[in-house]
């Protein structure tokens, strides 16, 4: 018999996307061929955009998983936005890795960027799918409000979109961009 789908279902499931592709993220990152530190200090742009790639996927998680805890019953509506969702945090190690290869050129870090705004987006349309008063046990309770803002989410998603398009744009001093400069 096919047990239905509980949001404890979900969130183990989750849990598992995300922690294959934090191995995967790792992966990506080589040593270098010299014994020596300077060898690795040489290779800093993977260094550093693994580093930013992992602290964004963790704040991710933690987002989703204190989402979850707040779902009643998983919805098939529910289950295709986490779907949607993991599918753009499974894009991660793809730009991460694209942009560490290139050494932060600008095309890769606008797809890094633009990654982390479909990442924001389909969170918020995820918890936006949650927000029916069927499936969520309570939204109004002050350590929901204060851990994940609808707000919050929407304005970032508007800085990812904007440091997007700006690193299409060819300009004379757009060589070098840095991955925390997507944050804004």
């Amino acid at each position: 018999m096919l047990r239905p789908a509980t949001p404890e279902r979900l969130s183990a499931f989750s849990d598992g996307v995300f922690a294959v592709l934090i191995t995967v993220l790792v992966l990506d990152l080589r040593p270098p061929e010299l014994p020596a530190f300077k060898a690795l200090l040489l290779r800093w742009p993977a260094w550093l955009s693994y580093a930013v790639s992992y602290l964004f996927t963790a704040i991710v998680w933690a987002n989703h998983h204190h989402l979850i805890l707040y779902a009643r019953k998983t919805t098939p509506r529910l289950m295709w936005f986490n779907f949607a969702h993991l599918f753009s945090v499974s894009l991660l190690p793809l730009s991460t890795a694209w942009m560490a290869v290139s050494e932060l050129a600008p095309q890769p870090v606008a797809f890094y960027a633009a990654v982390f705004f479909l990442v924001n987006a389909t969170l918020t349309r995820f918890l936006d799918a949650n927000r029916s008063p069927l499936r969520l046990k309570t939204l109004s309770s002050p350590d929901f409000s204060r851990s994940l803002s609808a707000s919050g989410l929407r304005i970032s998603e508007s800085c990812f979109a904007r440091t997007t398009s700006q690193r299409f744009e060819e300009s004379p001093d757009a060589d070098r961009v840095y991955p925390g400069y997507v944050w804004i």
